[in-house]
């Protein structure tokens, strides 16, 4: 973005589930309107779930606030939404409940929608228009997309409602290893179905959690910092949860220092 947008990026800190506090964000837009040494902001980016928080949902309510704060500004709000529908099944809601609040919204269709590839721009008719011609700038765009298209319409109409079950099977992960001593994993933020946990004093050297795990056919992602992620997705069963579970406990005590 940087390199072929000049977009300059003003991170903020970010709470324990994925929320951008509005007063940083206020401070944060506050001071271009009336400094010239600073670049006028264009828009405010947040996500929803939050990837690194643990699969956590922004409330429809704190995205009101934001809005709120942007329209003042006059700054549009763009949702990351890659996985927005985990979002709205969780949450008994339409997917519309958190997707009105924002101008415009990314969401992919190939992670718990299960599609091969593929994600969605959405956004005014103007401003898909003005998306399609810099994706020809730089180089983007596929002849014969419909068969992509295709699956992407199979997630859309028939995979949207099963999200729930990952929602059970990444629960039920989180409570099969919340009670191993010296973990560090809480179950507030395990709201979808992402599992972010960790020893509370990882071992100074050798191999980490997730090449220990992968040797006994267990895949986790090292995100660094002691923290790993688990995600569940479609073909994930309870049964695979129950044997992730069993040998994650088999390893933990070889691994952690209580």
């Amino acid at each position: 973005a940087s390199a072929l947008g000049g977009i300059v990026f003003h991170p903020v800190s970010t709470g324990p589930f994925g929320e951008l506090p509005l007063s940083e964000l206020r401070e944060a837009i506050r001071p271009a309107a009336s400094n010239i040494h600073y670049a006028p902001p264009g828009a405010i980016c947040v996500e929803s779930t939050h990837n690194r928080c643990g699969g956590t949902i922004l409330p429809s309510v704190y995205l009101r606030g934001v809005k709120a704060l942007a329209d003042h500004a006059r700054v549009p709000v763009h949702l990351d939404g890659s996985r927005i529908f985990n979002a709205a099944i969780a949450r008994g809601c339409d997917v519309r409940e958190f997707t009105n609040r924002v101008a415009s919204v990314q969401f992919c269709l190939s992670k718990g929608l299960s599609a091969p590839v593929g994600s969605l721009l959405c956004g005014t008719k103007d401003f898909i228009a003005k998306a399609r011609r810099y994706r020809k700038m730089i180089g983007g765009g596929m002849r014969q997309a419909g068969i992509i298209a295709a699956a992407g319409i199979v997630a859309l109409t028939e995979m949207v409602d099963r999200l729930a079950e990952d929602h059970h099977t990444a629960r039920q992960l989180a409570e099969g290893l919340v009670d191993l001593p010296g973990m560090r994993l809480n179950l507030e933020t395990v709201q979808t179905n992402i599992v972010i946990f960790g020893p509370k004093n990882p071992p100074p050297e050798g191999p980490s959690l997730a090449q220990v795990l992968a040797r006994e056919g267990v895949k986790i992602g090292d995100i660094g910092g002691g923290r790993f992620r688990a995600v569940t997705h479609y073909g994930i069963t309870a049964k695979d949860i129950e044997e992730a579970v069993r040998v994650l406990r088999k390893v933990w005590t070889e691994f952690v220092r209580v």
